[in-house]
Formats: structure tokens, C-alpha cells, sequence
């Protein structure tokens, strides 16, 4: 099968200089004193090259990498405090003409179960979902003609209409084929939030390897160039990701920073989030698991990629277990999901989470918690919860976003919004020893802010959430 109706951006070109990486990632471990000197540079805020984010990842030595991790901390706390966004994944429809080797959905695996939701379905998933509190959605699409710029359109607006109790859904995010311009255009016009696309490998000849060269994601410079068209179309938010597992981790790694680089250098503001999935077992998939990424690895990849991106958000998926979930979200992640089910229908059809039917789904989970459960351990940690989608709506994104994020000027907002987005969360949808977490880490959190006019009209609308209907009050 030859596709003659590929469409470039006038910035197509392999940005990804492979044998360069090679050669980077092939020079002497870095000693404490080059390391030192690099995190120095990050936790001035200045973002990594990937010559210099190469040479972090030659480090060695659990002395040099404990200088990583712990200037990770750092600047993970200096830019984002203690907040955590929370989403969940609502997957649409698993029809799909691409065969990649590592994914349970491919037009291959007789095992998979073929299904898109119905209108009515998706009402019911999204009520589920807002009964539970959910207030921000990533959508799943399969790549299919079926769900081309319109259908993609028509169900973002669907989902913003449905509303049930004191339930919405606010910030609607898409993972789904690459478009064209006039495509990206359409589906913005929707209301959209972050557009995310994953390269899953940067390392060309692993990803030809891979995805079959008569399928439309076969095509290496398409996938590669689909987020220039993207923000040539006015997506000012967009989402990188690789997928872990595929090749040498630490290449995949440099691929995304070089993607951030490209991005920053193009359009003046890089991605809105960048994703680290790794591979996980699916239905009908055999891989090669030679370059499967330990945890040690992972908690070192996450580290270095919060010290080369400082302002972009780092998303750490249900993929993962409990337990390095909590471990690595003080190396810098921002976002996670939470109370997941990766099943068509999964929200109200699948039942005791703990049974998972592979056939039914993309890949296995490793954390299968309710929304409460995640937030109750995120209060028990110290961390603050968010839903907040004010940035979105008021306009602070790409570089309007920058604009307040790098300054530091963003904590002025991020923190109240988040507090009122918890409140919420804790009136309406909370079991009673999430409450009273919750409160209790509400009351240190107004503790901590010094007296201003901002503080007390904070105070107010806690009180008008507390007592009446009043909701979505942001900053």
C-alpha cells in the first residue's frame, strides 16, 4: 500500500541526529564535577541541550546519579511546589489501520475486541466519570479513517456538554492520529486542550522495525513533523512522549529534548507535556524485551528530563505500579492519572478493576486505584491535588504561558486554583478520611500564604464552595 496524500509543514526535516547521539552517549562517564556544573545550569531554570542532557545520562556511580535525583527534587519543588494535576483517559474507539508490533490494538491481533462507543456510551462513561469527580480528560482514538479532524471535533464538544450533579468535565485532551493543518485547525475550533502525539521511538531504523511501511504510521518524517503542523494550526499546546522499552532508553531520552529543542527553537514555546510510558504486556504481543528499562533507569530518565526541561509537564502514567508511582513523583512528574480503565467502556462495564480483560484493552495497567485511593495517598504525602484547568481557559497557554510560568509569576495562580479544585474534589466526591486529609492539608497550605487581598478572597470562595452551588472559582 503506497499513501500519496501525506501533508508537510514547511519545517519538515529529520531534526533527530542519531549518529550524533550515538557518538555523545559512547564518550567516558561523566565525573561530579562536569554533573555539578550541568545541574547548576538547571536549577538556574535554563533549559538542557541534548549534548549536555547526554552527558548527565553518562553519569555513573550511585554517588553522581544521587546528585541527579536530588537536584531533580529541587527544581521540581522550585517550579511546581507541591501540586499534582490528575486526569484520566477515556479511550473512544480502538478501530485501527496501523500494526505496530508492541500494541494489542494492531489491525493484526486477531485477539483484539473492535469496538467505538456509541453516543449513548459515551454519555454514560462520561457521567461515570464525573460522579467520580474527574474534571480533565485525555480522549483515545485508534488511527482510523473513522476518526478523522470532524469525528474527533464532534466527540470533544459532546464530551463538554454533558454534565451531571455539580459534574463537568473542563479541560479535554486528545491522543490521536496525526492531521493535516486544516485537521488540527477543525478540532482546535472544538475547544481542546493538549494535542498529544507520540513518536514512540526517536531511533528511525528501530522505529521502521517496528511500524510496518504500508501503514500510515510506517511513514517516520510524518509522525515526526505531525506537531509542527499542529502548532502551525494554532495548538499551542502539544504533548511529545516515547515509548520506553522499544530502544536504548537513554536515546529516546535525548530524542525527546531534541524535540523540545526544535519545538522552543520554531515556534518560541516547546511542549506542554512530554510522556515516558514503558512497554507493558498486552494481548497477542510478543516483543523483544532486550531493552527493557529497570527501575533505577526510569528513576534516572525522569530526573534528567526534569532537569533539561524545567517548565514542561511531566506525565506518569497508571502504567506503573503504586509504588514507583509514589517514589518517582518527587523526581519531577506533574501530572498523573488516576481511578484509569484503558477498556472500551471500562468505566462502567469492567467491574472489579482487579480483573482485567487484555483482550479489551491496549495494554496491562500496574495501577488500577480509585480517584479517592490516589488522592488520599497523595494528601497523606504532602502533595496537593489539582483539577485546575484556569490556565487553559484564560488563555495562559504556549507562550502566554511562559510568559507567567518562567518569571515564577504562575504560583500565584496555581496554588489558590488548586486549593479551590481539591475543595470541590473533597465536598463533593470524597470519602471521609479523604476530607479530612484534605482539609487538613487545606488549612497548612492557607497557613503558609502571607496576608494579602488575593489570601482573602481565596478564603471567600473556599467558604462559597464550602456552603453553596458555587463552583469553578478561578484565578
Amino acid at each position: 500500500m503506497i499513501f500519496h496524500d501525506f501533508e508537510f509543514s514547511e519545517l519538515a526535516h529529520n531534526f533527530i541526529t542519531g549518529a550524533s547521539f550515538e557518538e555523545w552517549l559512547g564518550q567516558p562517564p561523566a565525573d561530579s564535577t562536569e554533573v555539578r556544573d550541568l545541574v547548576a545550569c538547571s536549577l538556574n531554570k535554563q533549559p538542557l541541550t541534548p549534548m549536555q542532557t547526554a552527558r548527565l545520562l553518562r553519569a555513573e556511580g550511585p554517588a553522581v546519579i544521587e546528585i541527579i535525583l536530588d537536584a531533580a527534587r529541587t527544581l521540581k519543588r522550585e517550579v511546581y511546589g507541591n501540586r499534582i494535576v490528575l486526569f484520566a483517559p477515556l479511550y473512544i474507539g480502538n478501530l485501527c489501520t496501523n500494526d505496530c508490533g508492541y500494541c494489542a490494538f494492531r489491525r493484526s491481533n486477531p485477539e483484539a475486541q473492535r469496538r467505538t462507543l456509541s453516543t449513548d456510551e459515551l454519555r454514560r462513561q462520561i457521567e461515570t466519570l464525573e460522579q467520580k469527580g474527574h474534571k480533565r480528560l485525555i480522549l483515545v482514538f485508534g488511527e482510523h479513517p473513522r476518526y478523522d479532524a470532524r469525528y474527533i471535533a464532534d466527540v470533544v464538544r459532546q464530551v463538554y456538554s454533558i454534565h451531571i450533579g455539580r459534574g463537568e468535565i473542563r479541560r479535554v485532551n486528545i491522543n490521536a492520529a496525526p492531521l493535516d493543518v486544516e485537521g488540527f485547525r477543525e478540532v482546535k475550533a472544538a475547544g481542546i486542550g493538549t494535542y498529544q502525539i507520540f513518536q514512540e521511538t526517536y531511533h528511525e531504523p528501530t522505529y521502521h522495525r517496528y511500524h510496518p511501511a504500508d501503514t500510515r504510521k510506517g511513514h517516520y518524517l510524518y509522525r515526526l513533523d505531525a506537531l509542527n503542523r499542529a502548532m502551525t494550526a494554532g495548538i499551542d499546546d502539544v504533548g511529545i512522549g516515547a515509548l520506553f522499552g522499544l530502544y536504548d532508553w537513554r536515546f529516546d531520552t535525548l530524542g525527546l529534548v531534541a524535540h523540545a529543542v526544535h519545538l522552543q527553537e520554531n515556534f518560541g514555546v516547546g511542549p506542554h507535556t512530554i510522556s515516558f510510558p514503558r512497554i507493558q504486556p498486552a494481548s497477542g504481543v510478543d516483543f523483544d524485551n532486550r531493552y527493557m528499562v529497570s527501575d533505577a533507569d526510569f528513576k534516572r530518565m525522569i530526573a534528567i528530563l526534569r532537569l533539561a526541561v524545567p517548565y514542561t509537564g511531566l506525565i506518569l502514567t497508571a502504567r506503573e505500579s503504586p509504588e514507583i508511582r509514589r517514589e518517582v513523583l518527587a523526581f519531577g512528574v506533574s501530572q498523573i492519572d488516576a481511578g484509569s480503565r484503558i477498556e472500551l467502556g471500562g468505566y462502567t462495564e469492567a467491574g472489579d478493576a482487579q480483573t482485567q480483560v487484555l483482550e479489551r484493552e491496549q495494554f496491562r495497567l500496574g495501577d488500577v486505584r480509585s480517584l479517592d485511593e490516589v488522592m488520599g495517598e497523595l494528601l497523606q504525602d504532602g502533595y496537593l491535588p489539582s483539577f485546575c484547568t484556569a490556565c487553559y481557559r484564560l488563555g495562559r497557554t504556549g507562550e502566554h504561558f511562559m510568559e507567567f510560568a518562567i518569571p515564577g509569576f504562575i504560583k500565584r495562580y496555581c496554588t489558590p486554583n488548586g486549593l479551590t479544585t481539591l475543595l470541590e474534589y473533597l465536598v463533593d466526591y470524597a470519602s471521609v478520611e479523604t476530607r479530612r486529609a484534605g482539609e487538613e492539608l487545606i488549612s497548612r497550605e492557607l497557613a503558609m500564604m502571607p496576608d494579602s487581598a488575593q489570601k482573602q478572597e481565596l478564603i471567600r470562595r473556599m467558604q462559597q464552595i464550602r456552603e453553596t452551588d458555587a463552583r469553578d472559582l478561578y484565578f
